[in-house]
């Protein structure tokens, strides 16, 4: 097997060297991608009922427990950092805080362009960068980054490494293929919602039956926090006017 350029980066080929997973490959990532988006749904609804006192609805996707903002963010920190992870814990800290500040701002402008929905923004919080990622999350995703690449990335790279090869394979490509649809139905029913509200009406049997299936109700129970975007903008807009 050819060794691609990430996997000699750092001595990233470590551990079980016959594993499907081994080194930093594209099984090996998904499973990154997964666990993250898991772990990451997990901390914002304690998060979340730690800050309201109650439980409320992270879901990144339709269906199950994932929130992918934080998948991708652990493969962007195994990628870019996990060289590092002998280096000083406040390296790998304040570049966790960049990579992960820059990641949410990113993921915040894509929605807005692509779906036309907001799922956080900060404008009323201090030190903000354009309402999509502001100083202390940035500090919390550099808390993330430091405790996922000095403690929890080596014990993930070890289990997924325990896998049986062909057994990992086939549940890998099973699982990548019901990934992929739940992002892209969950991509579908925000697109025509956000359609929904500026009053485009469904234009043939698929956008009929994500509005039979996937109502502004459904929507909000799964995303209680996403706005429309254009909505927000013009809220916005007409509060500086009035504070003007």
């Amino acid at each position: 097997m050819m060794i691609t350029r990430l996997q000699r980066r750092g001595s990233i080929l470590e551990g079980n060297p016959y594993s499907f997973a081994h080194g930093l490959n594209r099984y090996k990532l998904f499973w990154i991608f997964l666990s993250g988006s898991i772990i990451g749904f997990v901390v914002e609804t304690l998060w979340c009922y730690v800050r309201l006192g109650y439980f409320e609805s992270r879901q990144g996707l339709l269906y199950g427990p994932f929130t992918p903002v934080y998948g991708l963010g652990a493969v962007l920190f195994t990628a870019a950092l996990y060289r590092f992870r002998h280096r000083n814990s406040l390296i790998i800290f304040f570049a966790s805080m960049v990579l992960g500040g820059a990641l949410e701002y990113v993921c915040s402008y894509l929605q807005e362009k692509l779906f036309g929905t907001v799922s956080w923004e900060y404008s009323n919080s201090a030190l903000n960068l354009h309402g999509r990622t502001n100083l202390t999350y940035s500090v919390f995703w550099g808390i993330l980054g430091l405790i996922f690449i000095k403690h929890s990335l080596p014990s993930l790279t070890r289990w997924i490494e325990r896998l049986p090869s062909r057994p990992g394979i086939i549940l890998t490509r099973v699982l990548l293929v019901l990934m992929a649809a739940n992002i892209a139905l969950s991509g579908m029913a925000v697109k025509r919602q956000s359609l929904r509200q500026e009053g485009v009406p469904a234009s043939g049997p698929v956008s009929q039956w994500l509005d039979r299936n996937y109502t502004d109700e459904y929507l909000k129970r799964v995303y209680p926090n996403m706005q429309h975007a254009q909505s927000l903008r013009k809220n916005q807009s007409e509060s500086q006017q009035g504070i003007r």
